[in-house]
């Protein structure tokens, strides 16, 4: 089981290129992948990523702040397309040319520092979806915001950029909260 999920990190093969090459089925090969991968997520990403516990007294560099920010992403990893229309369903997506891929959500903080990474999710599952399903949110109070696009917008303790009414324009000063909340957001893109 670990060879197999070690070959398929180190090559990212394809389960169907893995399970042709071992003489096993591809929904085999899936299962020991997934297997292994919980295993080693649940070993391996508390002792590497973790929410520091002193959110509230940190500063970023930019500027003494009263509350510390962190910065929030989903991004795709692409996958080959499934071979079942029921998988090409649940992994497809619109924002890229692969149209196939994983999800994974990041949060960072203002210093490029990763202080979340959620498990993977399948490339039709929504942002805030991530986000709700992810423990990220427990660790949010007043001393913590969170900043996200447009993908999280309905979720409370993440600030987004405003969205314009139907038939209206954004002001001036919505378009400058936009303009900050953008440049904020470069971090994580940068990461992403």
């Amino acid at each position: 089981m670990l060879v197999i999920t070690l070959w398929y990190l180190k090559h990212y093969h394809s389960e169907r290129y893995i399970s042709s090459e071992l003489n096993l089925s591809q929904p085999a090969v899936n299962y020991l992948l997934s297997t292994v991968m919980d295993i080693l997520h649940s070993c391996v990403y508390p002792e590497l990523i973790s929410i520091p516990t002193n959110l509230s007294s940190s500063k970023t560099p930019h500027e003494p702040q009263q509350h510390h920010k962190l910065i929030v992403d989903s991004t795709f990893i692409a996958i080959p397309e499934p071979y079942n229309s029921e998988k090409r369903k649940v992994y497809y997506h619109a924002k890229s040319s692969t149209n196939y891929a994983l999800k994974v959500q990041i949060a960072c903080d203002f210093r490029h520092r990763i202080v979340h990474v959620s498990e993977c999710y399948r490339g039709s599952v929504h942002d805030i979806t991530i986000l709700r399903e992810s423990e990220l949110l427990e660790h949010v109070n007043d001393a913590v915001q969170i900043i996200g696009d447009k993908g999280y917008i309905g979720e409370e303790y993440v600030v987004t950029p405003r969205k314009k009414s139907r038939g209206r324009e954004l002001t001036d000063k919505d378009k400058d909260f936009n303009h900050d909340i953008d440049s904020a957001r470069a971090a994580i893109e940068n990461i992403n």
